[in-house]
């Protein structure tokens, strides 16, 4: 499976983000409504949100750490967005999902923050100081 679908797979429940993420429910859904992110739904309506998204919200926090609104934000981001993909499930995905169990969903995102810091050294991407308080 290649880098880019493996990061837009739809894995991560809201509960899983906020804990990642260190935002709440309110903020992650008030960013969806304006734009900023769109995590994938299953035919429930339940969001998932893919490494891709994690890395997306985790700087949106960033940037309102720096003083930027959400017009500004915007701004960022759609100077980024041409190369970015929209999170979506696939028959695939979801079998793949599915078929995972909760500690291969923790190893898999092990791997990549793994894989973040070897390639992206110095970028603020899933950094394992933001995610160690998942994996106590």
């Amino acid at each position: 499976m290649s880098d880019d679908i493996r990061r837009n797979m739809a894995l991560f429940p809201i509960g899983i983000v906020m804990k990642l993420t260190d935002l709440t429910a309110r903020q992650i859904r008030y960013y969806e409504q304006n734009g900023l992110i769109q995590p994938a739904r299953t035919e429930g309506k339940q969001r998932l949100f893919s490494f891709n998204d994690v890395d997306r919200l985790l700087e949106i926090k960033a940037l309102i750490e720096k003083g930027l609104n959400i017009a500004g934000i915007k701004q960022v981001l759609q100077m980024q967005q041409s190369a970015a993909e929209k999170t979506e499930i696939t028959a695939t995905s979801e079998a793949k999902r599915k078929e995972m169990s909760e500690k291969e969903l923790h190893q898999l995102l092990k791997q990549q923050i793994l894989f973040n810091n070897a390639t992206r050294h110095g970028e603020n991407a899933l950094i394992r100081g933001e995610l160690s308080r998942f994996f106590h």
